[in-house]
């Protein structure tokens, strides 16, 4: 009978369990997996809007030969998209870490600090940028405007250019600060998803490892490091993902421009080989982290 019982209110659990996702199960199929499946299907079709509805006319592979052999500008923009990858991805993975290292530190005005470094990822939401961009020009749309307005409140270049430097070194350092403030720009998120991983790490192991005479560098790299193993493939998976889908990306850009001039097909297309790509670096960076490091510290 006990065991009857047990195995009823187990049955009951999993139940409930079902009713619960049922709903979000409905809407993953009906907001998420039916329109891949359109947007795959549009890749390989001539996609127009006519007063009758939307026209489709299958085309095969001739949008990918469009994009890959006559568009000029595609290939540029992906090598562009990958090559600024590859720079950004550690320097913000570095960066967030050791601002996380600095900010999990016992000091007055941790959560102060904390606040600070994550008001980037609030100010940089739709909402917030409307509401201060409405103040000043009208609103989101006019946000070109509003940026070379604050740009000139704190020009980098007049800066760099009153140091009398060469006109090809002074750009060269201005766009290598603009870079290193976008970087820091994009770390909030890091940033609090590693504290988060170090607050789960059991104080003991330190009090063991300063009790065997351990310094700060190895508790970092035999401690630290290790117990965020799992952390580290959050963080790098949701960088690459925001890098790579980042609406300054010149492929984004490009693709979305299509699609404004009604070229579905031919957006999409860009879009999915672009999405191939990005599968196949974080499929790549992936394996080598698990290759060297996860098995390791496992």
């Amino acid at each position: 009978m006990k065991k009857k019982k047990n195995r009823g209110v187990y049955a009951l659990k999993a139940r409930y369990g079902y009713i619960c996702t049922f709903p979000w199960v409905i809407g993953l199929v009906l907001f998420f997996i039916l329109p891949i499946g359109q947007s795959v299907y549009y890749s390989f079709c001539d996609v127009s809007l006519s007063v009758g509805g939307m026209k489709i006319n299958f085309l095969g592979l001739d949008n990918f030969r469009y994009i890959f052999l006559e568009n000029a500008e595609y290939m540029d923009y992906m090598a562009e998209a990958v090559i600024k990858f590859l720079y950004s991805f550690p320097i913000i993975l570095i960066l967030s870490l050791i601002l996380a290292l600095m900010l999990n530190q016992n000091f007055r005005g941790r959560i102060f600090f904390r606040a600070l470094y994550f008001l980037p990822v609030i100010a940089a939401s739709g909402a917030v940028l409307n509401t201060v961009l409405s103040s000043a020009a009208g609103g989101i749309s006019n946000i070109n405007q509003d940026e070379s307005i604050a740009m000139s409140m704190f020009d980098i270049s007049e800066i760099v250019d009153s140091v009398g430097l060469p006109q090809q070194m002074s750009g060269y350092f201005v766009s290598i600060i603009d870079g290193i403030t976008g970087l820091i720009w994009s770390c909030g998120v890091q940033t609090v998803l590693f504290i988060a991983g170090m607050q789960a790490i059991p104080p003991l192991l330190y009090e063991v490892a300063k009790v065997e005479g351990a310094t700060k560098w190895e508790e970092f790299w035999f401690i630290t490091l290790p117990m965020l193993s799992r952390v580290l493939i959050l963080v790098s998976i949701f960088t690459m993902v925001e890098l790579m889908t980042a609406t300054s990306n010149p492929v984004m850009v490009q693709a979305y421009s299509f699609m404004q001039s009604q070229f579905y097909g031919e957006s999409s297309a860009m879009l999915w080989s672009y999405f191939l790509l990005i599968g196949l670096i974080i499929a790549l960076i992936l394996g080598i982290y698990k290759k060297l490091c996860l098995d390791r510290w496992e």
